[in-house]
């Protein structure tokens, strides 16, 4: 017997500056607000939503994409945990659009590669997170 998921429910990321990763994700992918800490919240919704650490979660899909504003150090994909996130496009059309987004906004990334089963446009946050475009071969 084993364990069978069907999809990734959520990644959360951890981050320096709520803020600034804020701004740096609902500029570039514009992902509404699945749940956050209201700022009138009374003291039993804050209780409720502990868990969040003044972040924020964003839908994405079927899936939820969550910033939690604790790191004390740097993003490093060499270190145990976390090596890149990847978010699925849709075709090679759509990564030609998303590299010319990247190039208005000043964002540095390593250009469209062909890795065989699709492309890939590699970048990263304001903490150094590898993130990736992936679209499959067609």
């Amino acid at each position: 017997m084993k364990i069978t998921p069907r999809a990734f429910a959520h990644v959360r990321l951890t981050v320096t500056d709520i803020d600034r990763s804020r701004a740096f994700y609902e500029d570039l992918f514009g992902l509404p607000v699945a749940l956050e800490l209201p700022p009138d919240a009374d003291e039993k919704t804050r209780e409720e939503l502990a868990f969040l650490f003044d972040g924020v979660v964003y839908q994405l899909g079927d899936s939820l994409l969550g910033l939690r504003p604790v790191a004390s150090d740097s993003f490093d994909e060499d270190r145990v945990g976390l090596d890149h996130v990847s978010f699925a496009m849709s075709d090679l059309e759509d990564l030609e659009v998303a590299r010319r987004i990247l190039d208005d906004r000043g964002i540095p990334h390593a250009g469209i590669k062909d890795i065989g089963m699709g492309s890939i446009l590699e970048f990263r946050d304001p903490d150094n997170i590898a993130l990736e475009l992936f679209a499959p071969a067609t």
